[in-house]
């Protein structure tokens, strides 16, 4: 009985201290996003990913279309970046941005160059949120910026093509065994999509920041991001279809506006999962690392870029 009384009271004391530090973590992380004044922060974004889109999009295929073993997959690829950018009336946005996308491809050098600037505009505004959000104040060099952006622009089509690939096998794999392993097809169909975001995130905040961000706090905040994105996702599809409130004001220019809010939502979540990473470090005394010195632009440098 003893053993038990103190096992109860061991019990009631880790609760009790769970609970006094989930509350002031909380206190503190949204105190953070009401300082950051991350809404606003969501609006920037959102006004340069709807200028950056059609360049950004003209980037990636063009990627796909350079490596061949991908370019099956670029129907999917298309569908499933669709898919997130918009989670209802996909249909229509998917003629209009195939249209721009591929009037794009038949522009000149002098006019790809261009689009290619503009779609570094956006990872580049992302890049300085990222470390606005860490309280970076040293800037990489140039040299390191363009080179993360450039692997970004060449091996994210990449690897979200293996990444599909990869799906297709293991959804093509169970679906082989459809009598004994349905059960398993649809928790993969439903684990898939939170997976790919949730490794998407983590990639996110542990290499966009000049920081050596810890995995173990991106996870976090990963999870966060990725859960309520994909909550995010199935209500607004829920609220569109059976609230149709645009439709019914904008008719056909209904998916404007929608994809507007769509997009101002979706980077209110991801930068809700980077205060959160943010935030754990610094409650937990676990600041990250500042970037190897070689990566930090001179005094030369950050003149300049300001």
């Amino acid at each position: 009985m003893t053993k038990q009384t103190e096992t109860w009271e061991q019990a009631k004391q880790r609760l009790t201290r769970f609970w006094f530090h989930a509350r002031h973590l909380t206190v503190h992380f949204v105190k953070r996003c009401v300082d950051d004044k991350i809404n606003v922060t969501a609006g920037h974004l959102t006004y340069v990913s709807l200028l950056s889109l059609v360049p950004l999009l003209a980037v990636v295929f063009a990627m796909f279309t350079a490596f061949p073993v991908f370019s099956e997959l670029r129907e999917q690829v298309q569908g499933l970046l669709l898919s997130n950018l918009i989670p209802t009336s996909s249909d229509a946005i998917s003629n209009y941005l195939e249209g721009f996308v591929n009037n794009a491809n038949q522009m000149t050098i002098v006019g790809a160059g261009f689009l290619f600037v503009v779609a570094l505009l956006l990872i580049s505004s992302i890049d300085q949120t990222m470390n606005r959000i860490w309280r970076v104040q040293k800037r990489r060099r140039i040299i390191i910026s363009l080179a993360v952006y450039w692997m970004i622009l060449t091996l994210g089509p990449v690897l979200v093509g293996i990444s599909i690939a990869a799906s297709s096998y293991v959804l093509s794999t169970v679906r082989f065994g459809n009598g004994y392993l349905s059960g398993m097809q649809s928790v993969l169909i439903w684990l898939l999509p939170l997976l790919s975001t949730f490794v998407a995130f983590i990639l996110l905040y542990v290499m966009v920041p000049n920081r050596v961000v810890k995995a173990r706090h991106a996870v976090w905040g990963a999870l966060l991001a990725a859960i309520l994105f994909e909550l995010a996702k199935t209500g607004f599809q829920v609220y569109l279809q059976y609230f149709p409130t645009y439709q019914l004001i904008y008719g056909a220019l209904a998916t404007i506006p929608i994809m507007i809010v769509w997009i101002y939502l979706s980077w209110n979540i991801i930068l809700i999962g980077a205060e959160l990473t943010a935030s754990l470090e610094e409650y937990l005394h676990e600041p990250s690392e500042r970037a190897p010195k070689e990566e930090l632009a001179t005094e030369n440098e950050q003149d300049t870029s300001e």
